[in-house]
């Protein structure tokens, strides 16, 4: 049994998705973002760094004591290797997945959320970021065009590149993305949707409220600073 802490956003639905994949035995336990539940002590002992997703795997790897994991990049990682699927064992297949594992945790997810942040919740409608992050969008959506041109997948076969990758194109209109642009893309992006584990991983995230966003959720989402 895997408990994954989970709230519907890009992150969590990687996570879902990868389980409904494999169908590994999970249960999700809601970290409601909006309230605050990332701050909580018995949250913040298995994500330190107050984010979700994380999971504590209570049949893990390499021991009898349960063990916990936070950051999506490093569960997929885990759980690939745990399962011994969607990542190659050849060491160059490998790390070409890895590459593009690293380039959505290190660029993609990054710079959609400053252009979600800037674009839909920032008090303030700055025009200069707007323009930042919605550029930066666009390049990057023309990185992932032209790797998927001639190809299925982002590598040689479906791996959790793709998991990791695919939910943060399902906002790209929210995004000032046009997938017409990007037509590689957007046959991938049609694909991947058709999915059935994709189809039951969102469906895990249906009946999650989302409140309206007031100044006591946007000082809990936005304005934490050190904890003291």
């Amino acid at each position: 049994m895997i408990d994954l802490y989970y709230w519907p956003t890009p992150n969590g639905h990687k996570i879902t998705i990868f389980l409904e994949e494999t169908g590994l035995d999970y249960r999700i336990i809601p970290v409601d973002i909006w309230r605050g539940d990332q701050f909580k002590n018995d949250f913040l002992q298995i994500s330190p760094n107050n984010k979700m997703p994380a999971i504590v795997d209570h049949a893990a790897v390499g021991g009898d004591e349960p063990f916990s994991l936070f950051e999506s990049g490093a569960i997929l990682l885990y759980l690939a290797d745990k399962c011994s699927r969607f990542i190659p064992q050849e060491s160059r297949e490998r790390n070409r997945v890895i590459e593009w594992l690293m380039w959505q945790m290190g660029g993609f997810g990054p710079m959609l959320g400053q252009n979600h942040h800037f674009g839909h919740y920032a008090p303030e409608k700055i025009p200069y970021a707007i323009n930042r992050y919605r550029k930066e969008t666009e390049r990057l959506y023309a990185v992932l065009d032209e790797r998927l041109a001639g190809r299925e997948f982002v590598t040689a076969e479906y791996s959790i590149a793709d998991m990791a990758i695919y939910p943060w194109t399902v906002s790209h209109e929210k995004q000032g993305q046009n997938l017409d642009d990007f037509p590689n893309v957007k046959r991938w992006y049609a694909a991947m949707e058709q999915r059935p584990a994709v189809v039951k991983a969102y469906q895990r995230a249906e009946g999650f409220d989302k409140p309206e966003l007031d100044d006591e959720i946007r000082s809990i989402m936005f304005g934490q600073g050190k904890r003291k």
